[in-house]
């Protein structure tokens, strides 16, 4: 397997490890946004979000959170982001599953603008609907994946 990340946890290649457990490993991004810009991945390759086994889930968010409040500690940022791209078209480059946290400044330049839609007369309830009828539960996930 070719995955950067699955060679960082495996020890293959370099990072700066902010963090690890079992499960769960975090380290710097080497390209960050900001300065303190951190991933969180879980130690199974899973492509993205969906892919992540059950077991994996409490401690990535466990993880993220940890990371999180050093990151606030250490470079005392105004406010920060928590993100995963999943899929080419969201903006995923390393198709490992993994977590961003981003330290903010008033100041940084860095804008996420998003252009909101409205639903219309029942189209909040059709899609509502729509998504109830699609969800599984983590036994279908668990047979699917």
């Amino acid at each position: 397997m070719n995955c950067i990340f699955c060679k960082i946890i495996e020890k293959q290649s370099k990072a700066e490890i902010l963090y690890e457990d079992e499960k769960v490993i975090s380290f710097l991004d080497v390209n960050p946004l900001n300065y303190g810009h951190a991933l969180v991945v879980p130690k199974v390759h899973c492509e993205n979000f969906l892919d992540v086994p059950e077991e994996y889930l409490p401690d990535m968010f466990t993880a993220v959170q940890k990371v999180a409040a050093g990151i606030v500690k250490a470079v005392k940022p105004d406010g920060f982001n928590i993100l995963s791209n999943n899929g080419r078209l969201a903006g995923q480059s390393v198709f490992h599953c993994h977590f961003h946290i981003i330290p903010r400044y008033t100041q940084d330049g860095h804008k996420f603008r998003m252009s909101f839609k409205k639903y219309n007369d029942n189209g909040m309830k059709e899609i509502a609907e729509k998504i109830k009828d699609c969800i599984i539960t983590n036994e279908e996930i668990n047979n699917n994946g």
